[in-house]
């Protein structure tokens, strides 16, 4: 396994850089990567300024390339997903959970909790188990993962149960009723540090379509010549879109964790459009959240940002971190 992170947040990052802990600075090194995995030899390509890459257009280089990540960075032997489910971007993951540990560490006295003793709710986990794989590898958090799809559990539990260790770091639930959240999920009396969320994005499968054609165009992949995925890294349905898209499904995510403040030390969602922003401070005014952060993320170009809010005060967020019993 890699070297043990820093327990002091640093510094935060410069506009367009990753977190600093993200182990994915700089350039990918293909040459380890493909020593460690082989089977990656066969989608490295030479891109337009000379440097070895993947063709990110095509969904299984993504997926191994995935692999080949996880392997070498965070131990992880045993990996992959079904066909068309979604296979997430790696160091942008990596760094939610970064910013979610510096949040904890403002409640902890500057330092990152680690360990069993804090526990991370992943809504909407997926087939791919992105989050609590990084969460247990990166600080020994441990996760709850939730879906509403049976067959993104079956997903994530052959992956948990390949890769010996993470069984007692990783529970899967299924939240039966897809209209809640986290009602009918927590279960009475237990708590949770943090909740985390990568809710769907577009508001109808023709709406995902569309965006994804768009990004290609935007990108001057668009080849008549050439057959591109709908989604380079694919995605089922419950994964892409809902009913009123990103912003409903916040609105709901915000309402129910009214319901269970008790329960959550801070809850916390990705926010992909920035237009969504002043619905969601509304919403949390309105519910009473007596702490907001808004949290901006950069991948290269790519920007991002997630909201986090907590229903107790400073001296109550301090009181809970220093009574977490370590397990």
């Amino acid at each position: 396994m890699p070297a043990k992170r820093p327990s002091k947040p640093p510094a935060s990052p410069e506009k367009g850089q990753l977190h600093p802990r993200n182990r994915h600075q700089g350039r990918y090194d293909f040459p380890a990567l493909i020593k460690a995995s082989p089977e990656l030899t066969a989608f490295v390509i030479i891109n337009p300024y000379g440097n070895q890459s993947i063709d990110f257009a095509n969904p299984a280089a993504v997926k191994v390339f995935n692999r080949a990540l996880l392997k070498q960075f965070y131990g992880i032997a045993h990996w992959d997903i079904p066909a068309d489910y979604l296979c997430p971007p790696i160091p942008g993951r990596a760094d939610y959970l970064h910013y979610l540990a510096d949040l904890l560490a403002s409640d902890n006295g500057g330092e990152i909790p680690r360990g069993k003793a804090v526990r991370a709710l992943d809504i909407g986990m997926g087939a791919n188990c992105i989050y609590p794989l990084l969460g247990s590898c990166e600080y020994a958090w441990r996760f709850v993962g939730a879906d509403i799809a049976p067959q993104a559990i079956a997903s994530a539990r052959a992956i948990v149960h390949s890769n010996p260790g993470l069984s007692e770091q990783i529970e899967l639930r299924l939240q039966p009723e897809a209209q809640h959240i986290f009602t009918g999920l927590l279960q009475p009396g237990e708590r949770f540090e943090l909740t985390l969320c990568n809710p769907p994005f577009h508001a109808s499968a023709a709406e995902a379509a569309s965006g994804s054609k768009r990004k290609w165009r935007n990108l001057g992949k668009l080849d008549p010549k050439r057959k591109l995925p709908v989604l380079n890294f694919g995605g089922q349905a419950a994964e892409l879109w809902c009913p009123g898209g990103e912003a409903a499904f916040v609105a709901r995510l915000i309402g129910e964790s009214a319901e269970h403040r008790d329960q959550v030390l801070w809850f916390s969602t990705l926010i992909s459009k920035a237009g969504n922003l002043p619905g969601v401070y509304a919403m949390l005014k309105k519910v009473g959240a007596v702490d907001t952060r808004t949290l901006e993320m950069s991948q290269g170009q790519k920007q991002s940002r997630f909201v986090a809010w907590t229903f107790h005060a400073s001296e109550q967020r301090q009181h809970w971190m220093n009574k977490r019993i370590d397990l």
